[in-house]
């Protein structure tokens, strides 16, 4: 896939009293459905899956949106953990599928919480869905709980052990669980050594409003203390019908322990990973990452 995106329009679909920011990259209605993009977080935004806009290269154009509370959607600051659950999310999408008038034929790639979100939309059958892809997703939060203790315990000497000092402390904002938590993302999240300006705007996002992602996930990716750490997709997955392609990182921070049941109880899912990459193989290896996507979509 190319590197430069092709022409696209912006605008914004009314949701309920809020607004949620999309992006079409290509023209909607054509002979392949569009692939709809569901960014990580939650409270990520659509920035670092650009990349993927270059598909409309290939013949399928691409749908980008900001979730609920982020990026270009109406911010909620004073909402609760409460209000920030899966079913928003899930009527989030369903609104933006009939805003586009794309519901009756779709693909979904959903990457991290995103892939999480659109197995959940999948396991509801909707007669569109004609493909999905779980890219670095956990089926499991408790279970990948379990196995990013186990990453963590693999952490060159001393790490972990500030992480829980600062962790049982309260203190997740200072500047050496800041540095400790560096040594993880380096591993398991991102393993490029100059990150790409997409993924420095995302990160950014997050930083400047973490309501969503403090609320739902927790202060970073390997100490979740948010809404979901009890959330499983685990019951689902086999009512799932449509196609389906699993990816993960050879050193993704979503193990193959936290993937299998997504390749295991899906029928007829197919997994693949991504050698030389983490939780980020669309950026960290695109050579490897690019034929596998492309070989799904077509098979279609």
């Amino acid at each position: 896939m190319a590197a430069t995106p092709a022409p696209s329009r912006k605008g914004t679909v009314p949701f309920g009293p809020y607004k949620t920011w999309y992006r079409v990259t290509g023209e909607l209605g054509g002979d392949r459905p569009p692939v709809v993009v569901l960014h990580g977080g939650p409270g990520s935004t659509h920035d670092y899956l650009l990349r993927l806009a270059s598909l409309v290269e290939e013949g399928w154009p691409v749908v980008h949106y900001d979730q609920l509370g982020n990026g270009g959607s109406t911010h909620l600051r004073d909402r609760g953990a409460d209000f920030w659950t899966p079913e928003l999310f899930l009527d989030e999408l369903d609104n933006l599928l009939e805003a586009l008038d794309i519901a009756d034929r779709y693909v979904l790639f959903g990457q991290s919480w995103g892939g999480v979100l659109a197995a959940a939309h999948a396991a509801r059958r909707p007669a569109g869905l004609v493909g999905l892809v779980v890219a670095n997703s956990p089926a499991s939060y408790p279970l990948w709980l379990a196995e990013l203790d186990e990453l963590r315990k693999a952490l060159p000497a001393g790490v972990d052990e500030v992480l829980r000092r600062h962790e049982a402390a309260g203190t997740t904002g200072s500047r050496e669980y800041q540095e400790a938590s560096t040594v993880f993302y380096q591993r398991h999240v991102c393993r490029m050594t100059s990150l790409p300006s997409d993924l420095t705007a995302t990160f950014m996002e997050i930083t400047t409003n973490p309501t969503v992602y403090g609320a739902m996930n927790g202060p970073n990716e390997f100490h979740i203390t948010g809404t979901l750490k009890d959330y499983s997709l685990i019951p689902e997955l086999p009512s799932i019908t449509a196609p389906t392609l699993v990816v993960r990182g050879e050193h993704d921070e979503v193990t193959a322990a936290a993937t299998a049941p997504f390749h295991e109880l899906v029928p007829g899912a197919r997994l693949e990973v991504v050698p030389d990459a983490s939780h980020l193989p669309h950026l960290e290896n695109p050579d490897r990452f690019d034929p596998v996507l492309l070989e799904f979509l077509k098979g279609l």
